[in-house]
């Protein structure tokens, strides 16, 4: 059970020496970059055992549940942790040939593996004191990270970001503390067998509504995600795409864990609430992307649109709805990460993001115009590609009861999706470049290898669905064996 803890503790133990170890070398950049590859073995090999069908379940100092900090991992967090390690090494390496050795910031890896350390131990808790102190250290090194290399314009944009996650973070301690109160425990599998005939009891439904606010707003749903597009597009490549590809992922992933793991199943009304918010997010998310005239803000407005595809499919609550809600997750996380990817390397060859100043970019080097089709089409929808299927899912199980807005609302959405996809392709792909600065291929190479990792594996995800929608149903119905959970995590 031990090697539950290597994705948390490595990266952080890493960062710890980097702060110490400060100056930018090469021999620095190959041990980070060793030891997230170690990460992401470890991660697989966890998910390999989880696929088995084990829950793994790490009472801390041998203090039983509920009464000590527990660590617990089943599919849906391995799935979690193995795609957080794989995107954070690619981010990672394509950070290496972005940035020259002798221009990175002392504090950059550090803050990256403190992010990575966070996110993992968001994964992976079973209490939600534990899970609010992962929050903290993921945001806190990402409002660092964020501002490292900012100027004071951008500086100014990311307010947005700290301030909504501060409330977020309030609504989440509030929600710690009257949980507390009320039942006098945090650990998940405690509060979920002792609340599994109150789903009418107004206390719960309170405690529900404070928690439920807090993940929404950290996973950026409507009505308060403004901060994503304000702040988001500040970043460089490298940062925006493991932002982009994860921190509203981990949003997800707690309301995944309330509203199945924690709360009692009959509480409708947060249902309802959710897909409702859904709706509105996925429309006004793809709106906001239209509307944009640059890659990294339509980019980001996407990352909202999507978000509401995955809630949506959540909100359904039946297995087939789970089912996509997985499925989803796992495409979206490396098509998005890889997509602002290419937007920055598009950004570096024609020196701008800015559509009406790009151009040339299929003459000069069509690989990569290859690389950002395939990931355009698989984020509208197209087929096989692996976007398709989660969106083919998530109809199905909205026809399964009877809801045929959500339908159309998906089908409007991925329309617009591929319109302002194509508008990035026209704008900076196929027509020719404006007159004046002349394209910058230094490093081009370099920066698409990682890149074409990601592709190949989106690429894999799709055509190997059947695989994926099976891993996917067995964490669902992991998920929905509340007994298994209680049992498993509070044995003496």
């Amino acid at each position: 059970m031990n090697q539950l803890v290597l994705p948390i503790i490595i990266p952080f133990l890493l960062a710890c020496l980097l702060l110490i170890w400060r100056k930018p070398t090469t021999t620095r950049r190959i041990l980070v970059a060793t030891l997230f590859t170690a990460v992401l073995g470890c991660s697989l090999f966890i998910l390999n055992h989880t696929l088995q069908g084990h829950r793994l379940v790490l009472p801390f100092g041998g203090w039983a549940a509920p009464y000590g900090i527990v660590l617990t991992v089943d599919i849906l967090s391995a799935i979690m942790t193995s795609l957080s390690s794989f995107v954070g090494l690619c981010c990672l390496l394509y950070g290496y040939a972005k940035i020259p050795l002798q221009s990175e910031n002392p504090l950059r890896l550090p803050l990256f593996s403190f992010m990575l350390a966070g996110i993992h131990m968001s994964f992976a808790t079973g209490d939600l004191f534990n899970l609010y102190v992962s929050f903290e250290v993921m945001l806190i090194a990402s409002y660092a990270l964020m501002t490292l290399e900012s100027d004071n314009y951008h500086i100014k944009q990311n307010f947005n970001y700290v301030t909504i996650n501060l409330v977020a973070s309030t609504f989440f301690i509030l929600g710690a503390a009257l949980t507390y109160g009320y039942l006098g425990t945090l650990n998940f599998a405690h509060i979920a067998h002792l609340t599994q005939n109150l789903g009418s009891d107004p206390k719960l439904i309170w405690i529900s509504l404070f928690l439920f606010l807090a993940f929404a707003l950290k996973a950026g749903m409507f009505p308060l995600y403004y901060w994503l597009p304000k702040s988001y597009p500040t970043m460089p490549p490298a940062t925006l795409a493991f932002y982009g590809g994860l921190l509203t992922k981990v949003g997800i992933y707690t309301l995944i864990r309330l509203l199945v793991t924690i709360l009692p199943h009959d509480i409708l009304y947060l249902h309802e609430t959710l897909y409702y918010m859904s709706l509105l997010t996925m429309i006004l998310g793809v709106l906001g992307a239209v509307s944009k005239r640059f890659i990294r803000a339509i980019l980001s407005y996407h990352i909202l649109s999507q978000v509401g595809f995955i809630t949506l499919a959540l909100s359904l609550f039946t297995p087939i709805g789970l089912t996509a809600c997985l499925v989803y997750i796992i495409h979206h996380i490396v098509v998005k990460a890889s997509l602002f990817l290419i937007g920055g390397t598009a950004q570096s060859v024609n020196q701008t993001d800015t559509l009406k100043d790009m151009g040339g970019l299929w003459k000069a080097t069509p690989f990569l115009g290859v690389l950002f089709l395939f990931q355009a089409f698989s984020l509208a929808g197209i087929p096989p590609l692996s976007g398709f299927w989660g969106k083919y899912l998530i109809i199905v199980g909205a026809l399964e009861i009877n809801q045929p807005l959500a339908v159309i609302v998906c089908v409007i959405a991925s329309i617009l999706t591929l319109v302002s996809m194509l508008k990035i392709w026209m704008g900076s792909f196929w027509k020719a470049k404006p007159e004046g600065t002349p394209l910058n291929l230094h490093n081009l190479k370099k920066m698409m290898l990682p890149i074409s990792l990601m592709v190949l594996v989106s690429l894999s995800i799709g055509l190997g669905m059947e695989q994926v929608v099976q891993i996917s149903q067995k964490a669902t119905a992991q998920l929905l064996n509340k007994t298994s959970y209680i049992q498993e995590v509070m044995k003496p």
